[in-house]
């Protein structure tokens, strides 16, 4: 369930409450008469489930409240109320399974920042995948995988594409490519360093390595596992399932192919660096397609649901008539 905060205008406060107060997912109805001061308004508070959130916020901005007011929505954790349990029952679909779009796509737009922390994150998980492969040493490029930052990118990229946000779609790339670019240079020099310091060697690079080499030889169970990643990365996210989304940053090797990338060119072996490069691109691209896909598949569950509903809703007042 989602508490939601609206700040409507004087003129379109009406709208907004008959809005609210009409649909059966929403309860807990409270209205403030001139409670709001900047901007100024009345103040309405209520609480909506979240099979009927994306509808409601949809409907919201097409009364045009953001512009001249406000809407702001915080997750409820916990809710005692016959109210809640009859709203809940009213609305068809399952919680856990409904996407506020707006949410999804304010928490995935936060990740395209390319911020101090991110470059950092990226940058510190590739070096530690780096020293993973030389040590050819799971736990490390596990370690790495949990560290890296790029499935926020990844998941902006997929909900700007089925959104058509072209300027989020180039933020996510810039990110993504300024992100890998600058930790596989962070990681050829750091390379470069333990060598000189006598820590790490070429051979080890060249040695058997059985437990990760698999990171530079793609095969198509590459594409199988970065499809299923995707599914789970997207379900995740509109699910809020934090839990399964750490599962899905330890299973696609972005982050240590990366890494491979950078040690190989650091030691000049060539054949290994454009196998980890095409393994890279491989996971990339199948996270994307497959959560792009995944969400529109969504969408397209919700639409017909929330069309159902509406047929529904429209058969109960008519009857009521």
């Amino acid at each position: 369930m989602l508490h939601l905060r609206v700040i409507a205008p004087p003129d379109q406060s009406s709208a907004v409450v008959d809005l609210l107060g009409g649909d059966p997912g929403v309860t807990h109805l409270v209205v403030l008469p001139g409670a709001a001061r900047l901007p100024r308004g009345d103040l309405v508070l209520c609480d909506v489930v979240r099979e009927r959130a994306d509808a409601i916020l949809h409907d919201l901005q097409r009364l045009g409240v953001e512009a001249h007011g406000g809407i702001a929505a915080d997750d409820v954790e916990l809710t005692l109320s016959a109210a809640a349990d009859r709203a809940a029952k009213e609305v068809p679909g399952s919680g856990a399974d409904a996407v506020v779009w707006d949410e999804v796509a304010a928490k995935t737009g936060e990740q395209t920042e390319l911020s101090a922390t991110y470059l950092v994150l990226i940058v510190v998980a590739t070096m530690i995948a780096g020293i993973g492969v030389l040590l050819d040493q799971p736990i490390l490029i596990v370690g790495a995988m949990v560290v890296g930052p790029e499935f926020g990118p990844l998941a902006a990229l997929c909900v700007a594409l089925l959104r058509r946000r072209p300027a989020i779609i180039g933020r996510s790339v810039q990110a993504l490519a300024v992100g890998f670019l600058a930790a596989m240079l962070a990681t050829v020099l750091s390379t470069w360093a333990l060598t000189a310091a006598g820590l790490v060697n070429r051979g080890m690079l060249l040695a058997d390595r059985p437990l990760t080499d698999f990171i530079w030889r793609p095969d198509a169970l590459s594409w199988v596992v970065g499809l299923l990643a995707g599914v789970a990365g997207m379900l995740s996210l509109t699910s809020k399932k934090s839990g399964s989304l750490v599962g899905v940053l330890i299973s696609v090797t972005t982050v240590p192919a990366a890494a491979n990338v950078a040690v190989a060119v650091a030691y000049g072996v060539w054949q290994e660096a454009a196998g980890s490069a095409l393994q890279l691109v491989i996971n990339l691209c199948a996270i994307v397609l497959s959560g792009l896909a995944t969400l529109a598949v969504q969408q397209l569950s919700w639409w017909r649901l929330s069309r159902r509903f509406r047929r529904r809703t429209a058969r109960a007042d008519g009857a009521g008539r």
